[in-house]
C-alpha cells in the first residue's frame, strides 16, 4: 500500500485506528514492565541527595539534631546552659545532650555530645536508646550533626570501651572534632562508649 494509500485508510477508519493504537500503546507497556524498563518510581529525590557543596561558618552554632544513618541514630540534640547533674540529666530523657563546656559546632575543638543506651526488651521512653548501637560505626562512617541551618558533616576514626573508672574523655581543640558517650547518667561513673570523628565539611540545609 503507498503512503497516501495508508493515510488514506487512516482518515477514512479513525476511530478503529485509533483503538489500535492505544491497544498496542499498552501491550507494549505491559511488556516493558514485565522486563523492568518502565520509569522507577522508587528513584531518589532532590532531598534524598546528600549536600556536596560545602558552604563558610562564620558564627559558632548550637547542636539541634544529630543522624547517623549506617546505625539508625535520628535524635534531637539538647543544650543545657549549666552542668547541674540534674538538668542534664532531665535532658538525656529528650534525647542526645552537648556537655555544656564543649565546643559549639563551627569552631575549632570538639563537640561532645551523650545519649542513653538501653538495651532492654520494653522501654517506655525511646530516649533510653537515644546511642543504641553507636558501637556498630565504623572508620569512615558519616555522623551528621545539624544546627537550624547548616550540617556539620563528621567521619568517624574510632570507637572504644571507656574503663567504668575512666574520669576524663580527650577533647582535642586543634581542628574540628566530634565525640558521642553513652551515658546512663551523668552523676555516675560506668563503662561507656566513646566515638571520635574527625569534621568533614558545613552544608546548607
Amino acid at each position: 500500500m503507498t503512503e497516501k494509500g495508508v493515510i488514506g485508510g487512516v482518515m477514512e477508519r479513525p476511530v478503529a485506528f485509533a483503538a489500535t493504537f492505544i491497544a498496542l500503546f499498552f501491550i507494549t507497556y505491559a511488556f516493558l514492565s514485565l522486563v523492568g524498563m518502565t520509569p522507577d518510581d522508587s528513584s531518589p529525590s532532590v532531598a534524598d541527595i546528600p549536600h556536596t557543596t560545602p558552604v563558610s561558618v562564620q558564627t559558632p552554632q548550637e547542636p539541634v539534631h544529630i543522624v547517623a544513618k549506617s546505625i539508625n541514630l535520628d535524635s534531637a540534640v539538647s543544650n543545657p546552659a549549666t552542668t547541674s547533674i540534674d538538668v542534664m540529666d532531665q535532658d538525656l530523657l529528650k534525647g542526645a545532650v552537648r556537655y555544656p563546656t564543649s565546643n559549639l559546632l563551627g569552631v575549632d575543638g570538639t563537640v561532645l555530645i551523650f545519649g542513653h543506651s538501653s538495651y532492654l526488651p520494653i522501654v517506655h521512653n525511646r530516649a533510653y536508646k537515644t546511642f543504641d548501637g553507636i558501637q556498630d560505626l565504623k572508620a569512615g562512617d558519616t555522623v551528621s550533626v545539624y544546627s537550624s541551618d547548616t550540617e556539620y558533616r563528621y567521619s568517624v576514626v574510632g570507637v572504644r570501651l571507656a574503663n567504668a573508672e575512666e574520669d576524663v574523655i580527650d577533647l582535642p581543640q586543634d581542628g574540628k572534632h566530634l565525640t558521642l558517650v553513652t551515658c546512663d547518667s551523668f552523676a555516675t561513673k560506668s563503662t561507656r562508649f566513646v566515638v571520635t570523628a574527625d569534621f568533614v565539611g558545613a552544608y546548607a540545609e
